[in-house]
């Protein structure tokens, strides 16, 4: 006879382990920085409540239950036992003060989103599908001003000012990537750092692009984010995967 394990008695458990989820992944593609970074999920209404990785722990051991729930307009977050890294209350909490439709965030500093973060010009041309995805939907931050405390936090928030863009290419520092839901922001997450390695191996071959026209770059983007249920099927086979492994993602 199968036992169903018992669900903890958590709040958000479903959102919990669809982020857990994300975090162990991440480390599995090497697209994470050990005990740095961070990922957020709101649980209320106006988004300034959030779920979040607690400090100092690698994303490849978090669990559903090691989250922590955090109040962006508590001044006194930081005071408290389990408080968050100073700089992932920063950005996320500037973040979802500020940006009600940035329902989940994950930054990361990904290898080829970093890289294409420190050119001089870190715009992402559409010269494949997958770069046409971020099509004119995505943000460049270039006034890194060090590390991501609270006033940085604010400012970098400021730039998601346009709700269609979802990605930010943060200067010299790394990728700002918001969504719907944990599905749909570690899809986003997951085929940007796909795009900026098509682009960056391209330029690497030193030889002339072949970039599409913007009619076709954002009548591909479209029909990409009107493609049905991508993201959610993509993190259910993550899931899927983790279990069939045994992993204690969602405990």
């Amino acid at each position: 006879m199968t036992v169903t394990p018992l669900k903890p008695n958590m709040d958000h458990w479903s959102d919990r382990v669809d982020l857990a989820a994300a975090f162990r992944w991440t480390a599995r593609l090497n697209m994470h920085e050990a005990v740095a970074n961070h990922f957020s999920i709101a649980v209320n209404a106006d988004g300034t409540r959030f779920l979040m990785n607690p400090n100092q722990m690698h994303f490849a051991r978090i669990r559903a239950s090691d989250l922590i729930e955090v109040d962006a307009n508590d001044p006194g977050t930081l005071d408290k036992p389990g408080a968050p890294d100073p700089t992932a209350w920063g950005l996320h909490g500037g973040l979802h003060r500020h940006c009600p439709h940035a329902r989940c965030a994950m930054h990361v500093h990904s290898i080829h989103a970093t890289v294409l973060a420190c050119l001089e010009d870190s715009s992402l041309p559409p010269i494949d599908q997958n770069c046409a995805t971020f099509f004119d939907r995505h943000v460049i931050d270039d006034g890194y001003g060090g590390l991501a405390f609270e006033e940085e936090g604010e400012r970098c928030a400021r730039l998601f000012d346009d709700p269609r863009k979802k990605v930010m290419i943060m200067g010299n520092h790394g990728v700002m990537v918001i969504g719907d839901t944990v599905a749909d922001t570690f899809n986003r997450l997951y085929y940007f750092e796909r795009a900026a390695e098509t682009y960056i191996r391209a330029l690497q071959t030193g030889r002339p692009l072949r970039v599409l026209s913007e009619a076709v770059a954002e009548k591909t983007a479209k029909e990409l984010e009107e493609y049905p249920g991508q993201a959610e099927r993509h993190l259910a086979e993550l899931k899927a995967i983790l279990d069939a492994e045994g992993a204690d993602y969602a405990a």
